[in-house]
């Protein structure tokens, strides 16, 4: 179970990654990743990319946790 919420954490950071930074990835990639302990999104600095994945994570969690407790309880 855990390598499963791993591997969607993962894929998340991925995709939220790509998305909002697309044109950084397509254009310098390399500096803009050796740029992440300086970034100031928030505050939030070298673990920003850390905390909004795991919101958009909690996000996705709690409908299939609510969905899987409604299947339970039906059986």
């Amino acid at each position: 179970m855990f390598k499963k919420e791993l591997k969607i954490f993962l894929v998340i950071l991925v995709i939220l990654s790509i998305l909002m930074h697309y044109e950084e990835f397509l254009t310098h990639p390399i500096s803009h990743i050796l740029a992440l302990p300086n970034s100031g999104a928030y505050g939030l600095g070298i673990y920003h990319p850390l905390i909004f994945t795991f919101l958009v994570y909690i996000v996705f969690l709690i409908p299939r946790v609510f969905f899987k407790i409604l299947k339970r309880g039906n059986n």
